[in-house]
């Protein structure tokens, strides 16, 4: 076996949208870093979907934003289709969502990781960590080569002892193309790391010069676009259409007919699929009162023939495929270019690890990613941002970023892995939020970029630029709050015109805005000093002027609970001494090992009364001192 010389500070396997994020971060704080990748060819490649963003997806690609993180970026400078979802509803739960150019995300990904100081990249398979005892000292490549470094983040995504399923028939496989990483998940599993199978899909890529796209209903994107990023000003690639259709009754037929070839109701496939983005056979056999299922046939890029018809993902023989696809209006005559897929592959339950990302039983090694039981590019960058910081400030000596629920939907998704575990792909909603008007979109960059440019993440102009934008924001705020109607004549009319002659002289903007039929927009016909103001911080203010009442109460929650989220539990706190649990709480306590109270509160089983036992516990001086890592 041959080491090489370097030693890193930062070892990242895996160059998936995990892998990019942690690498950047790591890199970009100072340390010196290696991402290691099976082919480096497929850097950042979108295997699934060609999207960045969706309901509450969207929400972790603002916040990667905010922190300095790239997806953003990388989505605003390669999108071919930008919408805002659920604009009819409230601020907490409208979300981003772009269509990507797949090979010019691919490549833009891999210029800026290759253009990245204090970053090396490389091709080869990791096929075992190197270790000292139970701390981690760097990896081993089926070459023979080894590499040093004082952390490593393993990003595997679905490569390990991945295997792809087209029909009855199967072999080994990262994803369609690449070969999977072998070894690696035996040895994480004798280290005692438990270890589990998923299985995920993909669906076919069709010709689209073989589709009537005059039969399909067309939706173009928003006009003008809007960023992702909190630093892009405006959106200049070229933006295309995508198009819906519908299965029917007889698509439904040829899928039932092919179920006893199908992988996944053979019992070949024995992974557990995501329960939220099911396959086609999937939701035909779930919902057999379902005449029709949606689809959108979105393009790969502005230079290929290749699009992708989401929601139609499956593991069914090509001959059902190609039957069943061509059931559906506008897809007659429709050829596939690459067939479509299921593919099984390695987890490792994400309980055993910390909130940090680091696991808990070798020190110095994250996860992040699929391999933490993930599904989506956007909760796998999240993580690997977090995953990535955190190993650098090992590195420094310093206290890991830990995102708490009521910072961040990256805080929710990770409190969520750590403290529940998964036994399917877990996929963040917005639903899973209890503070979620704190957690827009919106307000990504209030919440978190100040700690972006803290942590070395965001730099000085784009944090001057924040500045710039909260500090009028507070200044707008207090202005309305004591700018007063005169009744002149112009206002009279622009409030007659709106059927607002009960405003009385003297009422503030502010209390004018509280009324949910007043917009900031209709205040800027009654002040000039409004129709000047940004359209940036005009959303700000009608925000929060609007649900000021909610948005306070939710405050209050999260000041009730940050005793509990604040309390820290030693690692080596021994439960069964604690002599007022119950048998069932010890002995969830002891299999999942909570960082916190808080933590510790969210644990099924785990009462009220129990955390108040532990509290008082926790009190006593026979655990004072104690090492919390």
């Amino acid at each position: 076996m041959t080491t090489c010389d370097q030693i890193y500070d930062v070892i990242v396997v895996g160059a998936g949208h995990a892998g990019c994020e942690a690498a950047l971060a790591a890199a970009r704080m100072g340390c010196r870093t290696m991402l290691l990748t099976i082919n480096l060819d497929a850097i950042a490649l979108m295997s699934c979907n060609p999207s960045i963003g969706g309901l509450a997806k969207g929400h972790l690609v603002k916040e990667i934003d905010a922190l300095g993180g790239e997806m953003a970026k990388n989505i605003d400078a390669t999108g071919i289709q930008f919408r805002i979802l659920n604009t009819k509803k409230g601020p907490a739960v409208r979300a981003s969502r772009a269509q990507a150019d797949k090979q010019l995300y691919r490549l833009r990904m891999k210029r800026v990781l290759e253009q990245q100081e204090n970053l090396d990249l490389k091709q080869g398979e990791v096929t075992s960590l190197c270790l000292d005892a139970a701390e981690v000292r760097g990896v081993v490549l089926r070459s023979g080569i080894s590499y040093l470094s004082k952390t490593v983040v393993v990003t595997t995504g679905t490569f390990m002892r991945g295997l792809i399923h087209i029909g009855l028939n199967n072999y080994p496989g990262g994803r369609a193309g690449d070969q999977p990483s072998v070894g690696l998940s035996d040895q994480l599993r004798d280290l005692g790391f438990q270890v589990g199978r998923l299985k995920t899909g993909t669906p076919a890529r069709l010709d689209a010069r073989s589709i009537d796209f005059t039969k399909l209903e067309t939706q173009f994107g928003d006009h003008p676009p809007r960023p992702f990023s909190f630093s892009t000003e405006r959106i200049t690639m070229p933006q295309l259409p995508c198009y819906i259709a519908y299965t029917n009754p007889r698509s439904h037929d040829i899928i039932r007919s092919g179920l006893d070839r199908s992988p996944l109701y053979s019992g070949i496939i024995e992974g557990v699929g995501p329960r939220y983005c099911p396959s086609i056979e999937d939701k035909v056999v779930r919902f057999p009162d379902k005449d029709r299922h949606q689809t959108f046939i979105e393009p790969e890029g502005l230079d290929t023939i290749e699009v992708y018809p989401s929601g139609m993902s499956t593991s069914l023989p090509i001959d059902v495929q190609i039957a069943f696809y061509r059931s559906i209006e506008g897809l007659e005559r429709v050829e596939i270019m690459r067939p479509a897929y299921a593919i099984e592959y390695d987890y490792v339950d994400p309980i055993q690890l910390h909130n940090s990302l680091e696991t808990k039983i070798i020190h110095n090694l994250f996860h992040a990613g699929q391999i933490n039981g993930t599904s989506g590019y956007e909760e796998a960058a999240g993580q690997g941002l977090i995953a990535g910081i955190n190993a650098a400030r090992r590195v420094k000596g310093l206290e890991p970023l830990v995102l708490t629920r009521s910072q961040a939907y990256i805080g929710v998704m990770i409190d969520d892995l750590v403290t529940l575990g998964t036994k399917e792909p877990y996929r963040i909603f917005t639903s899973r939020a209890e503070y979620r008007l704190l957690l827009r979109e919106d307000n990504a960059d209030l919440r978190l970029r100040e700690l972006g440019y803290q942590i070395g993440l965001v730099s000085v102009q784009d944090y001057f630029q924040f500045e710039k934008k909260r500090l009028g924001i507070t200044a707008e705020l207090g202005r309305i709050s004591t700018t007063r109607l005169q009744h002149t004549d112009e206002q009279v009319v622009v409030l007659a015109r709106h059927g607002l002659l009960d405003i009385q002289k003297g009422t503030t903007l502010e209390q004018l805005l509280k009324r949910p039929e007043v917009s900031y927009a209709d205040l800027a016909e009654l002040d000039c000093v409004s129709r000047e103001t940004s359209e940036v911080i005009r959303e700000q203010v009608e925000i929060q002027i609007k649900y000021k009442g909610y948005i306070d109460r939710q405050m209050e929650q999260v000041e009730q609970s940050k005793k509990l989220e604040s309390t820290r539990i030693p690692q080596d706190l021994d439960y069964t001494s604690v002599k007022s649990l119950t048998t069932e709480v010890r002995e969830k306590l002891s299999k999942n090992r909570p960082d916190t109270l808080g933590q510790a509160s969210r644990i099924p089983g785990v009462t009220p009364a129990a955390i108040s036992i532990l509290s008082i516990a926790l009190k006593s001086s026979s655990w004072q001192g104690t090492d919390l890592q």
